[in-house]
């Protein structure tokens, strides 16, 4: 039976109501699976790893093609699968023929938002503005009641998304990024000296630490945990001691800005794109400092008196636990958690990188996942692409598939979203070559 004829909406609410714009029609067309489906049984992949390239005994398949934008993906431990989309909520799937895709979908929530967890008999989700809980039954696709509102009034625009994360002792911690490239005087200008201090950093670009069952909550009721973030839209719970974790999009335009300082080349790999391991109080350096991967240390800003060589007051703040390529773009952040994967990926993190558009004149880059081995809280050895292939050689152009979430399935396989083509993957280990 098709993936059409399975479909079900519902209209609880207002808020829980589908949208009157997408028909069931359209939500069925639009997370088709492309590929024919096979009979019962255990998921297959595909022949060609749906275009990807991974380490030998991994193998890939298309779980879902063409979903409405989305952004992380959450996998339950009877394997259904919530995911937060940009353009029309939560989207749940379930398989009831264990060939591992999709034949029951449930669409719901009609706000666009980047994030989807479960916790405590609930499922949260934000809405650029806002935090949200829906009660929600186990094993149960929609919600059994309307929102609450966790949070309200979050700042909009900018870096909008507010991805967050639940940690062991009910706290939840809110990326909320900054506004601005690096907190200018005149905007984004060329030269252009900033602000200091930068009064953006006290209601945006860091992480804010709230209650996780307290609703009606703002702003000002919240803890600000750590500062200097510009934009932490990966975040995760280390499970073996509930500290929080998040990666970092660096700031762009140092040629286009200061171009007697950078050259192109330079400033298509500087910033770093860096792994943070977080403690409350920390204060990382944005808009005052970035990360140079290529020197290995945090350095002054331009629009800070900073020259290219000098680290200035950046060098006492703490830095990375582990830096990559910049302009990449991580999305998601997870920690490793299959027992079913070689003992080399079961100690570290695996990283979504969405992908560059400002590596000009080099190769547009970083549309990949990989692997950050860690131990004793620090990276241990350089990063490895895990997967690969997303994208077209030919940069951001065009650009087909780009990874921008992850999650591990209860039988340990990896789950990649691709909000670029609507697609949903998911990686196996069997041990096998091809």
């Amino acid at each position: 039976m098709t993936l059409a004829r399975n479909l079900r909406t519902i209209a609880m609410s207002a808020l829980l109501a589908l949208p009157v714009s997408l028909s069931a029609q359209r939500l069925s067309r639009a997370i088709e699976p492309r590929r024919t489906r096979v009979a019962a049984g255990a998921p297959v992949c595909a022949a060609d790893n749906a275009g990807l390239t991974l380490p030998t005994g991994f193998c890939a398949m298309i779980v879902a093609d063409t979903i409405p934008q989305p952004r992380h993906p959450l996998v339950m431990p009877n394997g259904d699968v919530f995911i937060a989309s940009a353009r029309v909520g939560i989207i749940a799937l379930r398989d009831t023929t264990g060939d591992g895709r999709p034949d029951v979908v449930q669409q719901w929530g009609g706000f666009g938002g980047s994030e989807v967890r479960i916790h405590d008999g609930y499922l949260y989700a934000e809405t650029k503005t806002a935090i949200l809980r829906f009660p929600i039954a186990a094993g149960s696709l929609t919600p059994s009641g309307p929102a609450d509102t966790i949070v309200r009034g979050l700042p909009a625009r900018g870096h909008a998304f507010k991805t967050f994360v639940i940690g062991n002792d009910n706290t939840l911690y809110v990326n909320i990024g900054s506004l601005t490239n690096v907190c200018q005087q005149t905007g984004q200008g060329r030269e252009a000296p900033g602000i200091d201090p930068c009064t953006e950093r006290d209601t945006r670009a860091g992480i804010w630490a709230f209650r996780a069952d307290k609703t009606g909550q703002t702003q000002s009721d919240g803890v600000h945990y750590a500062s200097g973030v510009r934009n932490a839209v990966g975040m995760a719970i280390d499970p073996r001691d509930g500290s929080l974790w998040t990666t970092q999009h660096g700031r762009d335009q140092l040629s286009t800005n200061w171009p007697k300082l950078y050259d192109d080349a330079k400033s298509a790999e500087t910033p770093a794109e860096e792994l943070f391991h977080i403690a409350k109080g920390d204060d990382f350096g944005w808009p005052y400092c970035y990360y140079d991967w290529q020197l290995a240390k945090k350095m002054l800003a331009p629009e800070y008196g900073g020259d290219g060589k000098s680290a200035g007051r950046c060098a006492a703040l703490k830095s990375n636990v582990a830096a990559f390529p910049g302009h990449w773009a991580p999305n998601a952040l997870v920690f490793s958690a299959s027992s079913s994967f070689p003992e080399h990926y079961r100690e570290g993190v695996f990283i979504a990188f969405h992908g560059s558009w400002n590596r000009a004149p080099l190769p547009q880059a970083g549309y990949n996942v990989v692997f950050q081995a860690l131990r004793n809280g620090r990276a241990s050895g350089p990063y490895e692409v895990f997967a690969d292939g997303f994208a077209p050689k030919n940069g951001a152009t065009g650009v087909t598939h780009r990874p921008t979430g992850l999650a591990f399935g209860p039988d340990g396989s990896l789950y990649v979203a691709d909000d670029a083509a609507g697609r949903l993957y998911r990686i196996i280990y069997t041990g096998r070559t091809r």
